[in-house]
């Protein structure tokens, strides 16, 4: 499995972005999938996660509320909607799944394909 993502940039405080995480390979629909971020000098941290079968989420308490995640299966792609961001959202986001099957996770070594991240930069 291999993931790209794409849509980070620069937005003011407030605003919104997308990130997008396009997948090749093998039963991407059977795998759930999550988005990790990364700030300098900062460990990488969960940020939301996607259920493979019934599409349940989850949220790190900071972007509850402001972020969602979801996918389409047909496009074999995962989303992230960011809104209201802050200063401290900024960081390179990551995309990455599990192997088919497996129940998602808040733990990033329970993910097994990443994508190579992209930089979100959110200041005036």
């Amino acid at each position: 499995v291999q993931l790209q993502a794409s849509g980070g940039g620069l937005v003011q405080p407030g605003g919104s972005l997308r990130l997008s995480c396009a997948a090749s390979g093998s039963s991407f629909s059977s795998r759930s999938t999550g988005w990790f971020r990364q700030a300098p000098g900062k460990e990488r941290e969960f940020v939301a996660a996607i259920l493979w079968n019934d599409g349940s989420t989850i949220y790190v308490d900071s972007v509850k509320g402001r972020f969602t995640i979801s996918r389409d299966n047909a496009k074999n792609t995962v989303y992230l909607q960011m809104a209201s961001l802050k200063p401290e959202d900024t960081a390179v986001y990551y995309c990455a799944a599990m192997r088919a099957g497996q129940a998602y996770s808040r733990e990033y070594t329970q993910y097994d394909y990443w994508g190579q991240g992209t930089q979100v930069t959110v200041s005036s």
